[in-house]
């Protein structure tokens, strides 16, 4: 069995790349060892770890989404409450290049949905490929949209996949492309915990879809499900191996590091964290929402998965261990240096990583670059 691990908290000091441990992270993964926090100031730094970390860009509202052009050395980013998609360059320059129509935002009213995720095309080029994909709450759904990107500005809108049932809160929301081309979208439960655990419904799952919103072919059940009992998933990464790792935010009790493969039932409602309830997978890791947790996004570099937290207000490392199916001991950095932290993609071709802090106020949030050595 797990065990809790034990260590100090550590202030951090804004700017500095020190890093600390944290109580409350439990592994359970199928090695069988505890993968517990560490205190890092009393070991070694370990390689391929934050080695420094900048301000990218500034004046931001709510940054959630990034996804990279292919070739373009830039990325888009989306803000939520703004639903504006911003163009940055790897030097953090930035220009607008459009609004995604239909997204619903309100701090008044708690709709807490709006603008969301990004995917890029993996053959987008600008010219014969334009495609660019979000995920948008409206006032009637959530929703991915195909629109077109020139490397310049946006335009047009055709949703590709509608219906989603939609809430002030538990909206998934990540969006990516995996290795096979294919279209994954996170779902959140909406607030209504049935829907996770059926298999008629898209709440509460993982799903895996065509650039036309169909679902794509080998999915596990001949739907767009590819995995379900989910209840707030927003993070989706794949490994060196191929393998899908995915954040999800639970309810009281545990938040959850998913390894993910095809038709499982990842347990919730009837789980939170690890049970033993027939026919569900349990996660890998665990965190205590009220310490470090409420994990928002993850990316992988060189084979260790990196997570940002909401409410931890802080960057973890996890190693991926010799088994491609487990984590090693979690680490944690920047521990409330930089506020919530949501906001999460590697750089491609760099070991670096960047992160988008959260809910800071109107044009004060920031992309910051972690470097990874």
């Amino acid at each position: 069995m797990s065990r809790l691990a034990h260590s100090a908290l550590h202030r951090v000091r804004p700017g500095m790349a020190a890093l600390t441990a944290v109580t409350a992270v439990m592994a359970v993964g199928v090695s069988g060892q505890p993968a517990t926090a560490v205190d890092a100031p009393a070991v070694p730094r370990a390689a391929g770890a934050p080695s420094g970390i900048s301000t990218l860009t500034k004046q931001l509202t709510t940054p959630w989404g990034i996804s990279f052009l292919r070739g373009h050395k830039a990325a888009l980013v989306t803000e939520r409450d703004t639903a504006d998609v911003w163009k940055v360059a790897l030097d953090g320059a930035k220009k607008k290049v459009g609004t995604v129509p239909e997204a619903v935002w309100s701090e008044e009213t708690q709709d807490k949905g709006g603008l969301l995720g990004v995917a890029v095309s993996p053959t987008w080029n600008g010219t014969t490929d334009q495609d660019v994909f979000f995920m948008e709450t409206t006032r009637e759904d959530n929703r991915v949209v195909k629109m077109r990107f020139d490397g310049n500005k946006l335009s047009g809108y055709d949703p590709i996949l509608t219906g989603i049932t939609r809430d002030s809160q538990h909206n998934g929301g990540k969006i990516a492309f995996g290795p096979d081309g294919y279209l994954y979208v996170t779902t959140g439960d909406a607030q209504k915990r049935q829907l996770a655990q059926d298999k008629k419904s898209l709440n509460g799952k993982i799903l895996r879809i065509t650039k036309s919103g169909a679902a794509a072919p080998g999915n596990p059940f001949g739907t767009r499900v590819y995995s379900y009992g989910h209840r707030n998933p927003q993070g989706l990464a794949w490994d060196r191996a191929g393998h899908l790792w995915s954040t999800e935010i639970g309810a009281e009790k545990w938040d959850e590091l998913n390894l993910v493969k095809p038709g499982r039932n990842y347990g919730w409602p009837t789980c939170e964290g690890t049970c033993n309830a027939a026919g569900t997978t349990n996660p890998k890791m665990v965190w205590d929402p009220d310490e470090g947790g409420v994990p928002a996004q993850v990316a992988v570099v060189d084979n260790v998965l990196y997570a940002t937290t909401l409410s931890g207000r802080r960057l973890w490392r996890m190693p991926i261990d010799s088994t491609g199916e487990d984590v090693g001991p979690a680490t944690a950095y920047y521990n409330g240096a930089y506020g919530r932290l949501r906001a999460l993609a590697k750089v491609p071709g760099a070991d670096q990583l960047w992160v988008g802090t959260s809910d800071r106020g109107n044009d004060k949030d920031l992309l910051l670059k972690v470097t990874i050595k």
